[in-house]
């Protein structure tokens, strides 16, 4: 289906919803980014795949595009938005399991005590995931997390987190789409967390996600057949999962990529490391004014080895600083 086909279906079913999509408001002209070498290199590369005729063209159908989600679509700090929601998650199960009182790291959670959630290490993490997002249906757990996101907000700016995207992300998605690129999260978050509102927020189907995710096994819950999360994790889509997540979900290496950590490279290495035109972009976190400066020592989006890496690799970075007029939708 062609870009204006694919637009028209979107905003009917939007409209059938009546639900304002908020990638719609981005522009197809990267109107959100300052003129210069960032933008350009941009700009020429699309020209470059698109060109019917030149030595870089790229057919349509292996024009694919991945995006990590967290700090390269929208806000990671303080926090990751689904560590949020498995805190949230934790507070209303509490009554449930006052065992938990008692117990890490779920003590340390009903406590607000982020740095002994912290000292709990993957395993406390892992337990607390595993205990918030299984022991029911995949359909059950995707309307608490479409509940959960309809409502809350960034403990900073008090603004709903799907507000916290970055603008000028939202029009480089759309102008990848306008010249008939497809599009793929590729994120080290829940697969079934974020599915439930990636096609609002972003414009990208639930099909184009591609995600953390816990085991699944399929039964009858009363006649009805049902897939039941099982409190297992089945795979880690970051690091070196994410090119296997490319892989499994895509069937196709794509020939652009961007994200932001550390957690990016094996996804932006695999992109780069075929035949023709590629490009790899990396978001640096640089601006303290208007978001939140951080890199090499922060415990969410750590970006280090990519940091030195990008120049010697050709890796574009992203400067939110110095490339970016706005950084989040007026």
């Amino acid at each position: 289906m062609n870009f204006l086909g694919w637009t028209a279906r979107r905003i009917a079913m939007a409209a059938m919803l009546a639900v304002a999509p908020i990638w719609q408001a981005a522009a197809q002209d990267l109107a959100s980014w300052n003129d210069g070498a960032t933008r350009n290199a941009i700009i020429d590369f699309v020209t470059a795949v698109t060109t019917e005729g030149g030595p870089d063209y790229v057919a349509p159908t292996d024009r694919i595009a991945t995006f990590d989600n967290d700090g390269t679509l929208w806000s990671e700090q303080p926090m990751y938005v689904q560590l949020a929601f498995v805190l949230d998650r934790i507070k209303t199960m509490a009554p449930d399991h006052p065992e938990w009182t008692d117990k890490e790291p779920y003590k340390s959670v009903l406590a607000g005590d982020l740095k002994g959630v912290a000292a709990s290490g993957e395993k406390g993490v892992v337990e607390l995931v595993a205990a918030t997002h299984s022991g029911m249906t995949s359909d059950e757990f995707a309307k608490i997390a479409a509940d959960w996101i309809a409502t809350a907000k960034h403990p900073r700016t008090d603004k709903l987190y799907t507000q916290m995207v970055y603008q000028p992300m939202l029009e480089l998605l759309d102008y990848l789409r306008a010249n008939d690129f497809e599009i793929y999260i590729v994120s080290g978050g829940g697969i079934e967390f974020m599915r439930p509102w990636t096609d609002r927020v972003y414009g990208i189907p639930p099909e184009n996600v591609v995600g953390s995710s816990i085991k699944l096994k399929f039964q009858m819950k009363d006649g009805v057949p049902t897939l039941f999360r099982q409190a297992e994790i089945d795979f880690i889509d970051d690091g070196p999962g994410k090119p296997v997540g490319i892989q499994s979900h895509i069937g196709r290496k794509p020939i652009a990529a961007f994200g932001n950590s550390d957690g990016d490279i094996q996804m932006i290495q695999w992109a780069t490391s075929g035949p023709g035109r590629r490009f790899a972009a990396i978001v640096h976190h640089d601006d303290a004014e208007r978001e939140v400066a951080y890199d090499r020592e922060s415990s969410f989006g750590k970006l280090d080895k990519g940091l030195d890496l990008a120049p010697d690799e050709g890796w574009t970075l992203i400067s939110i600083k110095d490339d970016w007029k706005q950084v989040f939708p007026q």
